[in-house]
């Protein structure tokens, strides 16, 4: 029987296995530093550049603002209310015993600062004693006032009574219907 060498095959296979026990303590070592940060290039932070501005087919721009525009009316919009009674004054509520006539004087103060508007008048008046919600007369007009202008004119009404005796009156504005010229 032929002897075999074993000594050198476990020498030889000695040496693989020392070999690849340092070349798996190498990768352990080499996983480990990376894992920590040890081996890897010092890192910048990278600075993407900004992304593109979407657009829609015929190249404008679909983005949506950073910030709601501001947005103030111009003088050229001012809002208004259409009932005018409060652009409108009455002084000298009389009566003309001679004339049969009722007499207003109104005042109509335009508070827009760039529009005309026509005031649609009613101004009536009213039985005092009893106040019962009657009317002895009614006068009506349209008058148009521009921008920041007053207008005054006196309101008539005359009686189709030939005699009138004593009785209590009063003097109302019940419209003024603005409407914008």
């Amino acid at each position: 029987m032929k002897q075999r060498m074993r000594t050198g095959m476990a020498v030889r296979g000695g040496a693989r296995r020392g070999s690849r026990a340092a070349a798996a303590t190498a990768l352990v070592l080499v996983t480990a530093a990376t894992a920590s940060g040890c081996l890897l290039p010092q890192r910048h932070p990278v600075i993407l550049p900004p992304s593109p501005t979407p657009t829609s087919s015929d190249g404008y721009d679909t983005s949506e603002p950073s910030e709601e525009p501001t947005y103030s009316p111009s003088p050229a919009e001012e809002t208004y209310d259409p009932d005018g009674r409060d652009d409108v004054s009455g002084r000298n509520c009389d009566f003309s015993n001679s004339l049969r006539q009722f007499t207003y004087t109104v005042s109509i103060t335009n508070p827009s600062t760039t529009d005309s508007f026509s005031y649609d008048m009613a101004v009536n008046w009213m039985k005092a004693k009893p106040a019962d919600g009657k009317a002895y007369g009614l006068h009506q007009r349209s008058i148009v006032v521009g921008p920041g202008d007053t207008e005054t004119y006196t309101a008539k009404y005359t009686v189709n009574q030939s005699s009138i005796g004593q009785f209590w009156y009063t003097c109302q504005i019940t419209r003024a219907h603005k409407t914008r010229m």
